[in-house]
């Protein structure tokens, strides 16, 4: 019965193998792709505040931070000649926050342009008229030099102040047409009329309105978190590590809410600012990660034998009442916990949660995680069945499938550890 197997098995392998070198991703999995913050409050000298979200408010401040370089590169669109571009990159270059911010306040216009042109802010359908208040600041997010912007924008206000204005906010910024970075997005806070929330904001969903209800919040933060998984591809492959490397479905769901649990305490300390690791550190462990729990497996494989039943499928087909595991499964466990904690980081840092607003942002971070988990629940509901179906029919069969998905992922996480390491 195996030899009939192992044929179509073979090409099976091969194709596995080829599909996961054809996702490989250069240095980092979350490098391509820049964040916007934007933080939205009432302006002094004018804004009529408490009658509801934005009501009857004429003015209205933004608090921008935007990826120094980045912002440097698309607003210089006249090339390499341009001034600002000069100026920039040589204070990029040099990591002088100081001469950085003197080389966007020397060409302030310019950047202003480039940001009010992607950026807008209307009061019931009526644009608002920006205005620069205060000079550039530098900070950073994610290890990476950002660029502190305020603006303040004069709204039509409404005669009659019992009127609800209904204030949207609509980004732009850095579209994939300039081609400097792919499905940048907008992560968005406010604080207007006594309500406050957060949006997540992308080239399928450019805008938000300030009066968004709470349905609207949570279907964009779940939608941010299932895709963030998606193209994450680093940790999906992790994910699928963890499929091969279990035998039982007590297993997968004990590695997999280990997981869960570890990136959850982790957003936590984020959002306490208990925990700020740079993303340099926290990429290669990633990979490392990957590498290291497909790697797991396969060393089991090596060290008892191919013919061996407890690499296959227990007798009881993981039906068991309970959850017992040998002293391996729960060293598994652990490493799997604690490689969820850096995880953690890495989700925590698509929506930059070291910043001052994170408790703004810590409901939606629950609901960003909750979308994570979703898609985290589908993959192992389709791959894991699969796989044990396969073990049942051929023992032999499904090691060599769990085998080969091993391989190829330990291969991928070390190749991303050297690039993420040495910067390649």
């Amino acid at each position: 019965m195996s030899h009939p197997v192992r044929r179509p098995l073979a090409v099976l392998a091969v194709a596995v193998f080829l599909v996961l070198l054809g996702l490989a991703r250069p240095a980092s999995a979350h490098g391509f792709t820049s964040t916007v913050y934007v933080h939205v409050t009432e302006s002094g000298g004018g804004g009529r505040a408490g009658a509801g979200a934005g009501a009857g408010a004429d003015r209205l401040r933004t608090d921008l931070k935007l990826e120094y370089d980045l912002l440097v590169v698309s607003a210089a669109d006249a090339g390499h000649d341009d001034p600002l571009f000069r100026a920039g990159t040589e204070a990029f270059e040099a990591e002088d926050t100081e001469a950085q911010a003197a080389a966007l306040n020397a060409h302030h216009a310019t950047v202003v342009d480039y940001v009010t042109g992607r950026l807008a802010v209307t009061a019931a359908g009526d644009a608002c008229r920006p205005a620069q208040a205060g000079g550039f600041r530098m900070g950073r997010e994610e290890g990476v030099p950002y660029a502190l912007l305020t603006l303040d924008w004069t709204c039509a206000a409404a005669d009659d102040s019992h009127v609800t204005v209904d204030h949207e906010i609509r980004s732009g910024l850095f579209p994939d047409a300039e081609e400097y970075v792919k499905g940048a997005k907008t992560i968005a806070t406010y604080d207007v009329g006594g309500r406050s929330g957060s949006a997540a904001l992308d080239a399928a969903h450019p805008s938000f309105s300030l009066g968004q209800s709470w349905t609207e919040r949570f279907w964009e933060f779940f939608r941010l978190g299932a895709e963030h998984l998606l193209t994450g591809v680093d940790h999906i492959l992790f994910l699928l590590a963890l499929i091969a490397g279990s035998r039982r479905p007590r297993e997968i769901v004990l590695a997999a809410t280990s997981f869960t649990l570890a990136h959850s305490v982790t957003f936590l300390l984020a959002a306490l600012g208990l925990v700020d690791v740079p993303g340099s550190v926290v990429e290669p462990v990633i990979a490392l990660s990957i590498a290291v729990v497909a790697g797991w497996h396969l060393w089991r494989i090596r060290q008892r034998g191919v013919h061996v039943t407890d690499l296959a499928v227990a007798q009881d087909g993981g039906r068991g009442g309970h959850f017992a595991l040998d002293r391996a499964g729960w060293t598994r466990l652990g490493v799997v916990f604690c490689f969820g904690l850096v995880h953690g980081l890495g989700f925590a840092g698509a929506l930059g949660i070291d910043a001052a607003w994170s408790w703004t942002l810590l409901w939606s971070l629950l609901v960003f995680n909750i979308g994570i988990e979703a898609v985290q629940l589908a993959i192992i509901a389709v791959v894991f069945p699969l796989l044990l179906l396969l073990r049942r029919r051929s023992r032999r069969a499904g090691l060599w499938a769990t085998g080969t998905i091993s391989a190829g992922v330990a291969a991928m996480g070390l190749v991303w550890f050297v690039q993420r390491t040495f910067g390649l």
